[in-house]
């Protein structure tokens, strides 16, 4: 047995798809395996929020879902009445996108291949065995068991993960107290618009209209405040919650999917174990209110792959694959929480949770700060890491906008399309003596050179900043010294790992 690639993916999903193609741009190889020998057509997830889309335009992969996804300007959260306008949000793209995960899937899957990743159909992970140097993978594949051996293996096989079980990585959380159930369906008489939702006292649903003639309903009634399972959704038990929350069934009929969800809620108590790294729904499971779950995958994929690269590449600072876990371990507790927070008030079906929907989305309608703030947690746009030191510029671990300059030329998010850190010379013009901050275009590093089209508070006197390959800000400063500026940015480089031949 050869090590002919250095990781291995578990699962061929969204995140699994997307982590192969950042390992792919920064040239490691990659196999991702998949027990499925088809994609799966019934799509879980139907929305990508702003801050994904920004990571399809770091990568300039989001031309076709800008033109294939249903442009949806809002937001909900726990489905109250007073939707949250993503107009609010600081973004090239303040709305969501109405899009089946089976094409997301697609997508991703055409972009890792273009990259050369080997993506094997009908191949299940069972087991591992890990070595200070390695990790054995074992399959079983179509024609019978065998193992690959790579320099690290990713869980993105989802809550009932092998890899993390495998890894002996405790999921601990809490069981489910509430259900969820879901119909993918033909409705002879739907409602009007593209979503509907109805809540009540009796229950709460929605109905978003889907490709090809279906309509998708999701909703909770108060009988599915429980802790047992009561069996597979049927037809019968969806119409009646349908008509028990809405007093009609819309002409239902032809479902292609039935399905039941739940609010269980579990977290890894660590991504990073030796040879092993977890992402998606290995990492963190829980209630899929607000349609977070695949973006906040992707957006731990986003995180790990450019840090998993440098570390195999052996470019990488000490312990910088440990702040994989260190950075995102939060966020998905914060997923966790807020998930949580929307199943109490979505199941809130006694008349004083009425009252208290009412009183929130009064609250969401009358205060636009709420409303963007809510937006900002759903959307991902509020994600901000800690900075390594106290004295850190207050930029340092905030996502970068898109930011454009005045020369017509590129923007942050087409600099960020080689998956390399942008090092953006803000400077301005400079006398004689003054000098670029840097010019080298190759390796890890991509420098640009230009001042922005417009004020953007937070940038308004930033004259150099480092932005990682996941478009976070790694350094920024305000020095207006120009042999300083060049000493401190050297500085910053330095503690990046972007030193000597790299530059």
């Amino acid at each position: 047995m050869t090590m002919n690639q250095q990781v291995v993916i578990a699962g061929a999903g969204p995140v699994g798809l997307w982590l192969a193609a950042e390992l792919r741009l920064a040239g490691i190889t990659v196999t991702v395996l998949e027990p499925r020998l088809e994609r799966d057509p019934n799509s879980k997830a139907l929305t990508v929020h702003p801050r994904t889309i920004e990571l399809l335009a770091s990568r300039g992969l989001e031309q076709p879902f800008l033109e294939e996804g249903l442009h949806i300007p809002s937001g909900h959260f726990a489905v109250l009445d007073s939707r949250l306008d993503f107009g609010l949000l600081e973004t090239d793209f303040p709305f969501t996108l109405a899009l089946l995960q089976s094409r997301t899937e697609e997508l991703f899957e055409i972009q890792a291949r273009a990259a050369g990743a080997d993506i094997r159909r009908g191949h299940r992970v069972t087991g591992l065995t890990e070595t200070p140097d390695s990790v054995t993978v074992h399959i079983e594949g179509p024609d019978g068991p065998y193992d690959e051996e790579a320099l690290y293996v990713a869980g993105c096989d989802g809550t009932r993960s092998t890899v993390r079980t495998s890894a002996q990585i405790p999921y601990p959380g809490d069981d489910f107290t509430v259900l969820g159930f879901l119909g993918d369906v033909v409705l002879d008489e739907p409602p009007p618009g593209v979503a509907f939702s109805r809540t009540g006292i009796d229950g709460l649903l929605m109905i978003v209209a889907l490709p090809g003639g279906l309509h998708r309903i999701v909703g909770t009634v108060p009988s599915d405040v429980r802790t047992d399972w009561p069996g597979d959704l049927t037809l019968e038990e969806l119409r009646a919650n349908v008509r028990q929350v809405t007093g009609t069934d819309f002409g239902l009929h032809s479902p292609t999917w039935l399905s039941r969800y739940s609010n269980t809620s579990r977290q890894a108590e660590s991504y990073v174990k030796g040879r092993v790294v977890l992402a998606g729904d290995a990492a963190h499971q829980h209630m899929p209110a607000g349609g977070v779950g695949l973006n906040v995958g992707v957006q731990d994929a986003t995180n790990l792959g450019w840090k998993l690269a440098a570390t195999i590449q052996g470019r990488a600072p000490a312990g910088l694959l440990d702040t994989y876990h260190d950075e995102r371990h939060p966020v998905g507790a914060d997923l966790l929480e807020h998930t949580a927070a929307q199943t109490a008030l979505l199941s809130a079906f006694t008349p004083d949770g009425q009252r208290l929907r009412s009183l929130l989305s009064k609250l969401v309608a009358e205060q636009p700060s709420l409303s963007r703030t809510l937006g900002e947690r759903l959307s991902g746009l509020h994600v901000a890491y800690d900075a390594p030191t106290a004295d850190a510029h207050p930029l340092t671990g905030r996502r970068a906008p898109n930011l454009a300059f005045t020369d017509g030329g590129d923007t942050v998010f087409a600099l960020l399309r080689t998956g390399r850190y942008v090092l953006l010379d803000l400077f301005g013009p400079r006398d004689d003596q003054g000098t670029p901050l840097a010019t080298a275009q190759d390796g890890p590093l991509v420098t640009h050179t230009g001042t922005l089209t417009r004020e953007h508070v937070p940038w308004a006197y930033v004259s150099a900043a480092l932005i990682r390959p996941d478009g976070h800000v790694a350094w920024a400063t305000e020095e207006d010294d120009p042999e300083k500026l060049a000493a401190v940015t050297r500085e910053a480089l330095d503690r990046a790992g972007l030193t000597g031949a790299d530059r």
